[in-house]
């Protein structure tokens, strides 16, 4: 199993910081574990497969892009800091 954490600033609230957990088996395109914090609460979720699939084909985009583009802006570190903007809602 694996696991990061990063720090995030949402575009939604920029002088907020929240700390972003990603968990997954084999591979992110398998399905992850998600939790999101802002040090005072938590929130959870799980992304399947089956969700990552639905999720690409809805965008019209390859499946392995997509996957590609879940790790750039979930998991990868600082070479994707600055590329990829999140909204708290």
């Amino acid at each position: 199993m694996d696991k990061t954490l990063k720090r995030i600033h949402p575009v939604s609230d920029p002088g907020a910081t929240y700390f972003l957990q990603v968990t997954w088996e084999k591979d992110i395109g398998t399905g992850f574990d998600i939790v999101l914090s802002d040090g005072q609460g938590a929130w959870t979720g799980t992304v399947s497969e089956a969700e990552i699939s639905r999720e690409a084909a809805d965008m019209e985009m390859n499946r392995e892009k997509y996957v590609e583009e879940l790790k750039k802006a979930l998991i990868a570190g600082e070479e994707s800091a600055g590329k990829y903007n999140f909204a708290i809602s």
